[in-house]
């Protein structure tokens, strides 16, 4: 095999590879040679069948065999003894496939991106703030307070009195578009909280002041984007009759209220509540922190990009954003999306990050264990309530999906390794002063 490199620039490379057709007769031979002992055909006794015939039957089959696998040996030993790393899987075209005959050379032309050499650079040198902040007596008071109303009963108003936002009304209703009635317009005795935006917008709004034994007519109009194509737009009245009007009672704030959330009594259901908002802000300022850390490593190192990688990474970005921005479209039969200068700018970061942290992730040798992706499956297996044990099975079976949930345990593991030798001010600050970072953080 002859190889010719036709491209060296950047991190872009180029070869031609030519396959003498001496060569590729001559491993027709040897893979025929090697199959004839088990081969029968009529008229001929196992293994002794002659070699033109063998070559008459089945050549065209073991050329493109013999093709194949000269090539595809000759590229893995470039890439071995050079030490290759592509960024992505090599290009490879036969340049005279078309007008290509037995007799003639094999000429293929394989193109790929390296992944660049990452710059040596003092990881222990950044510096980076970590906002801390203290579980207060009112946030764990606001937190019982609205356990205590997710807790609420609802007690009958008075005769005669009219609902109110947040009250409680059972209701019959029954759906007309056009003079008909639709499916699933219809219930009876169904518990509606006002305000509550469980209905379509403007329904409930029309109950307030209502009362019971009162008949009210409903007059709405179903959203652009409802679910059902049928009603999407569509103008619908509800013939609705209130049965009962009922005020919301918010649960006593005592050793009963702790129990019904399974704790032992008011101050043990305290205990949790102070550990679980001990747990949301730790999160909130690691999110923080791990972004200060990817705006310093995206400052302080830079490198050649492979452009394959760019370019997927922005195709990626604009199919997510476009999914995002047209929630009712489930389906990929959308045409292409066009990514903007503002996808490829972020692109080029994801990749550079990317990169980096992988090339730093090595260097530390930081691996995820079995034990980790296992218990990522099963995070992820509650999401499909039924379907546990297929899910297993799909995950076992792709490698892809492995490497999605290994992917962000990698990174995560990577980041904290940076962080721990990283110079880290801690600084206390309030609930507000978090949430507001946070808000930020969200914008950027």
């Amino acid at each position: 095999m002859q190889v010719k490199e036709t491209l060296n620039e950047g991190l872009k490379r180029g070869y031609q590879f030519t396959l003498p057709a001496a060569d590729l007769a001559a491993e027709v031979d040897r893979q025929l040679a090697e199959a004839q002992p088990n081969i029968e055909m009529k008229g001929f006794r196992k293994g002794k069948v002659p070699m033109a015939l063998l070559k008459k039957t089945y050549g065209q089959r073991v050329m493109g065999d013999a093709m194949q696998k000269s090539i595809d040996d000759a590229i893995g030993k470039h890439m071995q003894e050079g030490n290759v790393r592509p960024a992505m899987q090599p290009k490879i075209e036969m340049e005279n496939g078309q007008e290509w005959k037995e007799g003639d050379d094999v000429v293929v032309n394989v193109s790929y991106e390296l992944l660049p050499e990452i710059p040596e650079a003092d990881l222990s040198a950044i510096e980076l703030e970590r906002l801390t902040v203290q579980p207060e007596d009112s946030a764990v008071t606001e937190a019982l307070e609205n356990l205590a109303k997710n807790a609420q009963s609802f007690e009958d108003r008075a005769e005669g009195e009219a609902a109110q936002s947040g009250d409680q009304v059972t209701i019959d209703f029954k759906g007309m578009v056009d003079g008909e009635a639709f499916e699933g317009g219809t219930a009876e005795g169904y518990p509606l909280v006002l305000g509550s935006g469980s209905f379509i917008p403007g329904f409930e709004d029309q109950l307030v002041g209502a009362k019971a034994g009162d008949s009210v007519n409903v007059n709405v109009r179903f959203p652009d984007d409802y679910g059902a194509p049928h009603l999407k737009g569509k103008d619908a009245v509800f013939e609705t009759t209130v049965h009962a009007v009922k005020s919301p009672k918010a649960a006593e704030i005592d050793d009963e209220l702790a129990k019904r959330f399974g704790a032992d009594d008011l101050e043990a259901l305290k205990s949790q509540i102070r550990e679980r908002l001990a747990a949301e802000y730790q999160g909130a300022s690691r999110a923080l922190v791990k972004r200060q850390l990817l705006d310093r490593l995206d400052e302080l190192v830079g490198f050649d990009l492979p452009q394959s990688l760019v370019d997927a990474e922005a195709a990626q970005i604009a199919h997510q954003l476009w999914h995002e921005e047209h929630p009712e479209e489930h389906g990929h039969n959308h045409g292409s999306i066009e990514p903007t200068d503002e996808h490829k700018k972020l692109a080029e970061r994801r990749v550079r990050l990317g990169l980096l942290l992988a090339d730093v992730g090595q260097k530390a040798e930081i691996t995820v264990s079995d034990q980790e992706m296992t218990q990522a499956v099963m995070r992820q297996a509650r999401n499909f309530p039924g379907q546990e044990r297929a899910f297993f099975e799909f995950i076992q079976q792709n490698e892809a999906a492995q490497q999605q949930l290994r992917a962000p345990i990698f990174e995560d593991k990577v980041v904290d390794h940076i962080i721990s030798g990283a110079k880290v001010t801690d600084r206390a600050v309030t609930k507000e002063e978090l949430e507001k970072a946070l808000e930020t953080l969200d914008e950027v």
